[in-house]
């Protein structure tokens, strides 16, 4: 018999400010420090998954958890068959086009008809360049994007930037932006229905939380 809600967490850097809201809300017990992966507190009668961030929408759609918290820029990608509910405003980035800066100084991005990019976002960057007539040949990769350019493995990259410091650091340069993305609660279909008043009552407390620190 499953007692209370499971929440899916996103390690990484949308994690900090998630735990920091549930604190404000009261729930206690979560060491992101540990090697656990699950934590629960009983007062809340509330279990948190740490997960990877790609993750979380998994653990959502098919029931593992209740509720997650995921960035929009995933949302977008996975498309996930789940509610979102509520903008946490929180973990704000964009997904932009780079390149390097010798490429830049010389390119005009009108005039492209066929480009390489190294990406872990293959549908969101395919549905951008298709929109504009470009074919796209996308190289997969999970880590450390900027490096792609520096070493010949494709011209260009997609990847999400916050204050664009790392690509400076690797001589790239913003080209386009292709979306925006923050923090959102994602709920699964059926927890809506069967977890109804335990669901929107975790939702309107984090909603209330956030109103108030604005």
């Amino acid at each position: 018999m499953k007692n209370g809600l499971t929440l899916a967490l996103p390690k990484g850097r949308l994690l900090d400010p998630a735990l920091d809201l549930l604190r404000e809300l009261g729930v206690s017990g979560i060491d992101p420090d540990s090697r656990k992966l699950i934590f629960r507190d009983a007062g809340h009668d509330l279990e948190i998954l740490l997960l990877k961030p790609a993750d979380v929408p998994a653990y959502v759609t098919y029931g593992a958890a209740d509720l997650g918290v995921v960035g929009k820029d995933i949302l977008l990608e996975q498309e996930p068959d789940v509610y979102e509910p509520l903008d946490l405003g929180f973990g704000f980035c964009r997904l932009v086009v780079a390149e390097p800066r010798a490429l830049w100084e010389r390119d005009d991005p009108a005039k492209w008809s066929w480009v390489r990019v190294a990406t872990k976002y293959p549908r969101l960057t395919e549905a951008y360049f298709s929109a504009r007539g470009i074919q796209v040949e996308i190289v997969r990769l999970d880590g450390s994007i900027e490096l792609a350019p520096l070493v010949g493995l494709a011209d260009r990259i997609v990847d999400l930037v916050q204050s664009g410091e790392t690509l400076r650091a690797n001589g790239l340069v913003e080209v386009a932006e292709i979306t925006r993305s923050t923090a959102r609660v994602i709920v699964n279909r059926a927890s809506m229905k069967t977890e109804h008043g335990a669901v929107t009552q975790l939702i309107d407390d984090m909603r209330a939380r956030l109103g108030a620190s604005r």
